[in-house]
């Protein structure tokens, strides 16, 4: 797990091999850090998660206002708090 702040203020939280439920734990505990109106990006590689961290984003509130499925297999989701 990698967990940045970008130059442009945003963060970056990278849960590439990382099976649930861990990718939904450790989105949640960062968003908590994280100040109201502050959007961090989510990379996860793993499909169930994915539904996951956007069913417990959903539930705190938080929202998703992108998700990008690169070729690569990873799934970005942006979230802001």
């Amino acid at each position: 797990m990698k967990f940045n702040k970008n130059d442009d203020g945003t963060y970056e939280l990278d849960v590439t091999g990382y099976v649930c439920p861990h990718p939904q734990l450790y989105t949640l505990k960062c968003m908590e850090k994280l100040k109201d109106g502050m959007i961090m990006d989510v990379l996860i590689d793993n499909p169930s998660s994915v539904e996951s961290v956007t069913q417990a984003c959903n539930g705190k509130g938080y929202e998703i206002l992108e998700t990008t499925n690169p070729k690569s297999g990873v799934t970005a989701l942006k979230i802001q708090k």
